[in-house]
């Protein structure tokens, strides 16, 4: 008996180092939620994939390790929540459907715009969100529903949308649009848009806020979408199973009591937001 009761205490002590101190503040010590943490994939390093190339506002000039962006900015503002000097950041590319795949990762966790649903979790592991976006339609000022208002009066439009995504799950289940030509990246999308072999599609915020002013000039965002309830924010994708979650989910939590989420999705995604009409469902 006594030799159980030590055992017992002795896994306690590894769960509490784990989780870090009472507060809920991650711990950076050797073996907890610091370098020291026996479930990073390199010792030492943190290791973060991303897509493959990635875009504004999420990462600027295709450069995650330049730290300009908003997702780059926030890996960092976790990692040094954690203990992780700037140079222990290790980033790797991805494309986004291979990343979402069940199976083992050789990265930490994966950042690119992933939205935490249900059937995702079945195969991987998300952080707590760190952003929750708004979809709004992104159209031609010629097109039938850059006026619309509602739901019904964009059901007839030719779309386009990624493989895979709540953005391609909302036009068909949503707005119920039939034929929607799927690709394989997001940049595909839009290369069809200006080809106008597509006339519009559904993509977040942000997103939307740089196609139309670079990707697609000639696009507009013609009115943010009624909440679906399709997913529960923006998440950072892991390999299922994943020891690591509980800090990361602990460094987002201490970053968002400070405000430093916030403060970071005002200064990367929010400009000009509120031009944009509301479509009624």
């Amino acid at each position: 008996m006594l030799r159980r009761l030590l055992a017992l205490t002795a896994s306690l002590a590894m769960i509490l180092a784990a989780c870090g101190d009472d507060e809920g503040t991650p711990s950076n010590g050797e073996g907890e939620c610091g370098p020291g943490h026996p479930a990073l994939f390199e010792a030492g390093k943190l290791t973060v994939a991303t897509g493959d190339p990635v875009f504004p506002p999420w990462m600027l000039d295709d450069n995650p390790a330049g730290g300009e962006g908003f997702e780059n900015s926030v890996v960092y503002a976790v990692a040094d929540e954690l203990g992780f000097d700037a140079g222990d950041v290790v980033w790797v590319r991805t494309s986004w459907e291979g990343a979402i795949a069940p199976g083992a990762k050789d990265y930490d966790f994966n950042i690119q715009q992933y939205s935490i649903t249900e059937d995702r979790r079945e195969v991987v592991d998300f952080s707590t969100p760190y952003y929750s976006e708004e979809k709004v339609l992104v159209t031609f000022p010629d097109s039938p529903g850059a006026d619309a208002q509602s739901l019904a009066d964009i059901q007839g439009l030719r779309y386009g949308a990624m493989i895979g995504t709540t953005d391609l799950a909302y036009i068909e289940d949503v707005i119920g649009a039939t034929d929607v030509a799927v690709f394989d990246e997001l940049s595909d999308v839009f290369l069809a848009m200006e080809g106008r072999q597509i006339e519009a599609t559904v993509v977040g915020l942000p997103t939307a806020l740089f196609a139309t002013a670079v990707q697609v000039p000639d696009a507009m965002i013609a009115g943010i979408l009624p909440n679906s309830g399709g997913g529960e924010g923006l998440g950072m994708l892991f390999e299922k199973g994943s020891g690591f979650v509980t800090c990361v989910d602990q460094a987002l939590a201490a970053l968002d009591a400070r405000g430093e989420l916030a403060a970071l999705a005002t200064r990367w995604l929010t400009s000009g937001e509120g031009e944009i009409p509301r479509l009624s469902e």
